[in-house]
């Protein structure tokens, strides 16, 4: 794993752009003239030879070797440099330093087997060479080999055209549509209490009983801006589905269940109905009971397990009613997945010979380990407050460590099985994010429980967290794109799918917990029109910037950018 550091070493200039975010386009360089005359006085064979000689190593690197264990040393110098250059048309092997004085121009690098001109001083790319090498590193990772990739289609090599946002504003037709069929909002302009400086829709719930899980949770899902535009557009009527399900029911002479997708709907519909007056929601909790049995009481509940119950819930009716092939993978089966529903792909690499067994599963939200950084080399020059900063936990540490590298137990009954070697071997197991969701949601260990020792303990250990998230660098594209090379197309087409959407992300709730881990106490922060307001139960109250940034975060949900919108008080 440590390689990977010195695979960015490179001074040459053309990793600089490397440097940069992965999911920004990508631009083809000018072409080299000192490569273009090699290629024609060769021509589709130039680089046969030393195509034979390619070596894919674990992770995919490709390398170029003629044998296994070749340890390669500059004809010029004699010495083991960290950069030799194999040439292209003799046998001769030259450094960094004595590649710009060999008599031939177009050299290739053996560790990373990417063509460079001793001429220009810098790499140079060629569209066949490149395929080729892309090829034998899919190859790799593959049983049979990848017959997909032999003929590449023209749109698999640069990226469709992204459409930018833009606003929708309604033009007389729609503005006389909206006026006829619409009536304005009460706690605006016509409430003149102090209540009116809250926006519409923020709104207390009571606490019926241990049930701040359920509204810390309630108060982040009301305000979720493509869960609120499903449900206040009438995109689900809750008299409509009774009436379907109760005929249902008759019908077949069951029981009529409740449905939470109804019970949701008539939640929205109260909390943005301009009453100021906190709400309880006695409904929702006796419907949410009927969907968790083993959960149905007056205990102290888990906000996270509240979470992933409650979008079940909702899937598992919506499903029934709709009766969609679509699985819950794709997130086109109802709203709750629509929403949250992502997909997580895992890649297993035998460490003997680089095959690569790869897994995608659906996800609706993100739990990470709070580790805390690992303790930096002491220093005379730095004062406690900075070495204090490095020893805090932050989110996206969390997410590198998610998406990070990491060995597989190197016991008999852990290693990983190779369907190439037939046996049990060593191997790397990385996480990458194949799909982002339009909301994600990141899940905070904090509750840990030992087995052995038959003991739970609460993680009282502050985490920063950013008000902005760019998810770009842990999507599989930009880890894939990493680990086979700074290649001028993608290796898999496939993989360039959630580049599509926006990878940039908005905070707009945070779920905290306090107190213990048996007796404790769920607090939810909302970002409404750029401003931040404490859900305490039925408590409502505006809070500044700072306090948001200094709570010890359970939950957080981020929105695309796109969606995040800074409006004004009135919807």
């Amino acid at each position: 794993m440590s390689s990977n550091s010195d695979h960015q070493t490179h001074h040459d200039r053309s990793f600089v752009s490397n440097q940069q975010h992965q999911s920004t386009a990508v631009i083809v360089p000018p072409p080299c003239s000192h490569l273009a005359e090699f290629k024609a006085g060769r021509g589709a064979a130039a680089f046969g030879k030393l195509l034979e000689c390619i070596q894919v190593r674990p992770l995919g690197r490709a390398s170029v070797r003629r044998q296994a264990n070749e340890v390669f040393q500059c004809g010029a110098c004699g010495q083991l440099s960290l950069r030799l250059y194999a040439c292209v048309s003799c046998p001769a092997v030259v450094c960094d330093i004595h590649a710009p004085d060999h008599e031939h121009e177009i050299v290739i690098d053996v560790d990373r087997a990417e063509l460079f001109c001793g001429s220009c001083g810098d790499q140079v790319y060629d569209r066949d060479f490149d395929s080729a090498i892309v090829l034998s590193q899919t190859a790799a990772a593959t049983l049979g080999g990848c017959n997909s990739l032999c003929a590449p289609p023209p749109e698999n090599l640069r990226k469709r055209r992204r459409v930018d946002y833009r606003p929708w504003t309604p033009d007389s037709k729609e503005r006389a549509l909206l006026g006829s069929n619409s009536t304005l909002l009460l706690g605006n302009d016509e409430d003149t209490s102090s209540n009116s400086i809250f926006p519409v829709g923020l709104k207390g719930l009571n606490n019926l009983g241990n049930t701040c899980f359920m509204n810390s949770v309630l108060q982040a899902l009301l305000h979720t801006p493509p869960l609120r535009n499903y449900f206040l557009s009438d995109r689900h009527n809750r008299f409509v589905c009774q009436q379907k399900n109760g005929a249902h029911e008759r019908k077949n002479k069951n029981p009529l269940r409740l449905c939470l997708a109804c019970d949701t709907d008539a939640l929205f519909s109260a909390v943005f109905s301009g009453d100021r007056k906190p709400y309880s929601p006695a409904k929702f909790l006796y419907s949410w009971w009927q969907h968790a049995g083993n959960l149905a009481n007056y205990e102290m509940q888990d906000a996270h397990e509240f979470f992933i119950s409650m979008l079940d819930g909702i899937h598992e009716k919506v499903e029934k009613d709709e009766k969609k092939p679509h699985s819950q993978g794709s997130g086109e089966c109802c709203i709750a997945h629509r929403v949250f529903s992502g997909i997580l792909r895992s890649d297993v690499m035998c460490m003997a010979c680089g095959f690569t067994s790869t897994t995608y599963d659906p996800c609706i939200d993100i739990s990470l380990d709070l580790i805390p950084p690992i303790n930096p080399e002491p220093s005379g020059t730095k004062t406690k407050t900075e070495t204090e900063s490095q020893l805090t936990p932050t989110l996206i540490g969390c997410l590198d460590r998610f998406t990070r590298p990491e060995r597989l137990g190197s016991d008999t009954d852990q290693k990983f099985f190779c369907q190439r070697c037939k046996i049990r071997q060593e191997s790397l197991k990385q996480m990458s994010i194949r799909k982002l969701p339009l909301v994600s949601c990141f899940h905070i260990k904090r509750f840990e429980h030992s087995p052995v020792k038959k003991l739970s303990r609460k993680v009282d250990r502050y985490m920063q967290f950013p008000f902005s998230l760019d998810m770009s660098p842990y999507l599989s594209s930009s880890i894939l794109r990493g680990r086979f090379g700074n290649r001028i197309f993608a290796f898999d087409g496939n993989e360039n799918e959630e580049q599509d959407f926006s990878s940039e992300f908005e905070l707009f709730a945070v779920v905290t917990h306090t107190g213990k881990l048996d007796a404790g106490h769920y607090v939810t922060y909302l970002r409404l029109s750029n401003e931040w307001y404490k859900c305490d139960d039925c408590w409502v109250t505006r809070v500044n910037e700072s306090i948001v940034r200094g709570v010890q975060g359970y939950m957080m949900f981020y929105v695309q950018k796109m969606l995040f919108y800074k409006a004004t008080d009135k919807i």
